[in-house]
């Protein structure tokens, strides 16, 4: 991270950003983070929405594989994290989901 970094600076996240906007305005929304921390990433993130994960992870050919999982919240939230290079910036979608809790036979929960 650098103090004296400048709107220019985050360029080429901004202009995936653009680039994306034009290919796959049909795609869901998502959250949008462009920060002075990774001035090269951009950050796309879904909250309660995987299905709109695993378009825009399908649109930007990224492999099932390359999708990491993990758990947060003592268990409560899953996530998803998976990254690709795109027009020069890194893109990182990321998707959080509540783990519903199993009903155990008998109404006990």
């Amino acid at each position: 991270m650098s103090e004296n970094l400048t709107l220019d600076d985050l360029a080429v996240p901004l202009r995936a950003l653009r680039l994306l906007a034009t290919d796959f305005g049909h795609l869901p929304a998502p959250s949008v983070q462009v920060s002075t921390v990774y001035p090269e990433r951009l950050e796309l993130a879904f909250h309660d929405d995987l299905p709109g994960f695993e378009m825009w992870r399908e649109a930007l050919g990224i492999v099932p594989d390359a999708v990491t999982y993990r758990e947060q919240g003592d268990g409560r939230t899953r996530v998803l994290r998976a990254s690709v290079d795109h027009a020069g910036a890194v893109v990182r979608l990321t998707a959080f989901a509540d783990i519903v809790a199993p009903v155990l036979a008998g109404g006990a929960a």
